[in-house]
């Protein structure tokens, strides 16, 4: 059964095939740490995982790739402003690596409480300045960069294929409209490496055949996405955002160097909003996984609110949105521990019919559906259970491992429970069936099993 993706480059659902027989590479944004993430941005790396277990479900050995950018993203699309990671830094009194590693594990554990698989490679773009000088020394050769006052900047005016993946109409962008052009030619140019200005200055800089200095952000992705996965490879995805500077960027600069669009499909995440407006740290509307956390919420059921929508259509948070997610999924929990510990063979046609709405650009809403609809189905438990359990290697809810939590039985009601089975005993039928009604009236049922009574809360 194919699976076809939404390729943002061509604007068209393609059927995807890998440049290497049976291995597909795929590279991740990943994030910038200077502050948490909040649920928007972790929205984003929930439809990474999605596709990264389609892939997987298919059969495709996957080599994930996710960058950290930890240095060179400044405060503003047109390169200028401060860097993220110093400003927070002179604001906080810790240095700017201590910011990065504390931001960095925070993202990690994040991942870790949504069930998200960890990167293959997970690579900082501090360990990477070789690669990236590297890079830019090369389009240097060939033409397609001029130095300002504070740095090396691309010229887009070399490439009409420019923009090309978000659309851009060059002549309708107005020098100054969105930035200030200052010494750029052009206002879609952008900086490969920026000039510390003064040394020492800054905490993190580095020399160069250009003078002290740091990264842009783009270039970074550029130089490791061909270090870890080569000059073209399957898969570049990412929030909707990056489309019209970060990843068209991106694409210019390996265009320029190898003649290549960098990855043959380029897929984005839509926005989680609040109230219809995107949520972003800049908005001040940021809230955290922790948030959640700190309620009492279960981090996948968050992971189950974002399966209802389809990546490619934005998705409006409230809290009475995660309640009924979390409702759901304790429904779906509760029926998949029903099933017992059986062992059974997996149904061909539910797996196909599940398999067939991933396939479809990563339909989990539909795909979720399908999963509902076989475990109220009439198939044997045995067969319910393994087929679930193929399903949840896509949806990533975990469901194998869920348990209840353990029942603590009040000693009056375990107290009933040990009457009650004398009088059974001693065939007083009746005073059996009047202490069955006083645990009942204290919000408990009996099942009694082949170990004795139990109690379970009613």
């Amino acid at each position: 059964m194919p699976l076809h993706l939404y390729d943002t480059y061509s604007r068209s659902l393609r059927p995807f095939e890998s440049i290497e027989e049976g291995k597909a590479g795929l590279y991740a944004c990943g994030p910038t740490v200077y502050d948490y993430a909040h649920l928007g941005n972790l929205r984003t790396y929930l439809f990474v995982d999605g596709l990264r277990r389609t892939l997987e479900f298919n059969g495709w050995q996957v080599r994930h790739v996710m960058n950290i950018t930890d240095v060179g993203h400044l405060t503003s699309d047109g390169d200028s402003g401060d860097d993220k990671i110093e400003a927070r830094s002179a604001r906080s009194g810790k240095s700017a690596w201590d910011l990065a590693a504390e931001f960095t594990r925070a993202f990690e554990d994040d991942l870790c409480q949504l069930n998200i698989l960890s990167p293959t490679v997970c690579c900082r773009a501090t360990d990477h300045i070789a690669e990236q000088i590297a890079f830019i020394s090369d389009l240097e050769a060939k033409g397609y960069t001029y130095r300002t006052q504070d740095g090396i900047y691309f010229d887009t005016t070399r490439q009409d294929s420019y923009g090309r993946l978000a659309r851009l109409k060059r002549d309708g962008l107005q020098a100054g409209k969105r930035v200030e052009l200052g010494e750029k030619r052009d206002i879609c140019d952008f900086a490969l490496w920026k000039f510390s200005g003064v040394p020492g200055q800054r905490q993190m800089e580095w020399d160069s055949p250009w003078g002290l200095g740091f990264p842009g952000w783009h270039i970074e992705c550029s130089a490791m996405g061909e270090k870890h996965l080569g000059r073209y490879f399957d898969i570049h995805c990412g929030g909707e955002d990056h489309v019209a500077v970060h990843h068209s960027n991106e694409i210019a600069q390996t265009e320029a160097r190898h003649g290549t669009r960098l990855a043959n499909f380029w897929l984005h995440g839509a926005f989680l909003k609040t109230q219809d407006a995107k949520m972003s740290k800049s908005s001040g509307d940021f809230l955290r996984l922790q948030s959640l956390l700190d309620q009492g919420i279960d981090p996948l059921a968050y992971r189950y609110l974002c399966l209802g929508a389809h990546y490619r259509s934005s998705l409006n948070f409230s809290g009475q949105a995660l309640d009924a997610a979390a409702s759901g999924l304790a429904r779906m929990r509760a029926s998949v521990h029903g099933l017992g510990d059986v062992a059974g063979e997996v149904d061909r046609a539910w797996l196909a019919r599940f398999t067939e709405q991933i396939n479809e650009d990563l339909n989990f809403p539909r795909a979720l559906a399908v999963a509902w609809e076989m475990l109220k189905s009439g198939l044997p438990d045995a067969v319910k259970k393994a087929t679930i359990a193929r399903f949840d290697a896509a949806l990533g809810l975990d469901l194998m491992r869920w348990q209840p939590a353990a029942l603590v039985v009040p000693a009056q009601v375990s107290a009933w429970l040990a009457q009650r089975e004398t009088a059974r005993e001693e065939r007083r039928w009746h005073d059996a069936d009047a202490l069955r009604a006083r645990v009942r009236e204290a919000g408990y049922e009996i099942d009694d099993t082949p170990q004795g009574p139990q109690a379970r809360a009613s």
